[in-house]
């Protein structure tokens, strides 16, 4: 009787923390909703969801990306622009040594390395290019640190491009061509089942590619990685690492006369938040089987940098649903939104605006050209309404509805009893 009422009151106690900790809820719901989305997609979409779950898996890149970054900006307080070119050399890394390129490069030798070696090799890449970018700029704050990390976010792809057909030292990158043909993952076997709309059975050996399972292996697979990076990431913040972390943040000064090795603490973020970039990179590669240099261009790094800031700096959850919520409206609601103008005008009585007349192209190649104003739009009025990001860390969230006023010391002294 006395376990019954153990049990229950340990029950009860979860259920209360549960409720009274957002984070807990937001990692719970976003589990459920990643676990139902897929069932949730075919049966809005009479069983035509692969579409919306390839979209959800490429969100799911995001989040890594956005989850890394967070490492440097929201944790550090790093303002770091170039984000995206370490999202382009854990890609590469992996299109390099897991395709047929090299065959024609100075080298003349091809590597078809495994994806899951390729994971922890490109992780390393991007961390050691972390390392070399920070060393020596990492005494830099600020707005000079920003143009420094844009500096490089906007060389790295360049040098891909310039690595191609015709470069004086051999066509290493594909050029303007980027790689194509990279192996996908493969496992020894894979079960399908109705988790993937096929008869339960074990296929031997089991490719990625596999249409049987397809692009339903890919989610599971963006589903596992991020889970893991979060509890990473957690550990991380947690940890003594992530103390340092926050108190260069708050103040570097401070920090340092504290005993704080401020560059070395600072080169660990820029280094260990290109490793998760560079493992995003890695999965980005072997879901496309193509990398090209226009796919991490200086927007990449900016819409990375909105995901963490709409989502609240320093707050995991938050960052994951910024990411997300970018996502949507990016691959859904901007890539729908002509479509839905034109049948609203058609349905209202206003078809005359879908026809194109002089300098009028018709509303739905009007709301097509205006797509950033408008996306411009819906993150001006989120800012405006909830400038401290969608679910801060609880410190920003103090400072910035709070605020902090200073006191001089003499008025303190005054104001204490003699």
């Amino acid at each position: 009787m006395s376990r019954q009422v153990s049990s229950s009151d340990s029950a009860m106690r979860w259920a209360t923390g549960f409720f009274r900790d957002r984070n807990r809820t937001i990692y719970t719901i976003l589990l459920v909703g990643a676990l139902l989305f897929p069932s949730i997609a075919d049966i809005t979409t009479g069983g035509e969801g692969n579409h919306l779950v390839s979209t959800a898996a490429d969100a799911g890149v995001f989040v890594l990306l956005a989850i890394g970054l967070n490492i440097v900006v929201g944790f550090a307080g790093l303002l770091d622009l170039g984000y995206a070119a370490f999202f382009a050399i854990g890609a590469y890394t992996y299109g390099l040594l897991a395709s047929g390129l090299l065959s024609g490069s100075p080298l003349h030798q091809e590597f078809h390395f495994p994806f899951w070696i390729m994971l922890f090799v490109a992780m390393g890449v991007a961390a050691a290019f972390g390392a070399i970018l920070g060393a020596p700029t990492l005494r830099l704050r600020g707005d000079y640190l920003a143009i420094v990390t844009l500096g490089f976010g906007e060389i790295v792809p360049r040098i891909f491009r310039f690595l191609g057909a015709g470069s004086p030292i051999g066509n290493w990158t594909g050029g303007v061509n980027g790689i194509a043909a990279i192996d996908p993952p493969t496992l020894p076997f894979f079960l399908t089942g109705p988790w993937v709309g096929a008869p339960i059975q074990v296929v031997k050996p089991f490719d990625f590619s596999d249409p049987i399972a397809y692009p339903m292996d890919f989610y599971l697979l963006i589903l596992i990685l991020v889970v893991l990076s979060i509890f990473a990431v957690n550990n991380l913040q947690n940890s003594r690492l992530g103390r340092a972390w926050m108190a260069v943040r708050e103040d570097e000064v401070a920090a340092a006369a504290s005993g704080v090795n401020t560059v070395a603490i600072k080169l660990l973020a820029f280094s260990i938040g290109a490793s998760f970039s560079g493992f995003a990179g890695c999965y980005y590669g072997a879901k496309l089987s193509t990398v090209g240099s226009e796919n991490f261009e200086f927007i990449v790094s900016v819409t990375i940098l909105i995901m963490v800031v709409l989502g609240g700096m320093g707050n995991i959850p938050g960052v994951i649903v910024g990411a997300l919520t970018i996502s949507f409206v990016n691959f859904y609601v901007l890539t729908n939104l002509p479509d839905y103008a034109s049948s609203i005008a058609s349905t209202i009585g206003l078809d005359f605006l879908n026809k194109s007349s002089g300098d009028w192209i018709g509303l739905h190649d009007e709301v097509q050209r205006l797509n950033y104003l408008i996306f411009g739009l819906i993150l001006v009025v989120v800012m405006l309404l909830r400038p401290q990001g969608l679910f801060p860390s609880r410190i920003r969230e103090q400072e910035l509805e709070k605020g902090t006023a200073e006191e001089a010391v003499f008025d303190l002294r005054e104001g204490s009893p003699e």
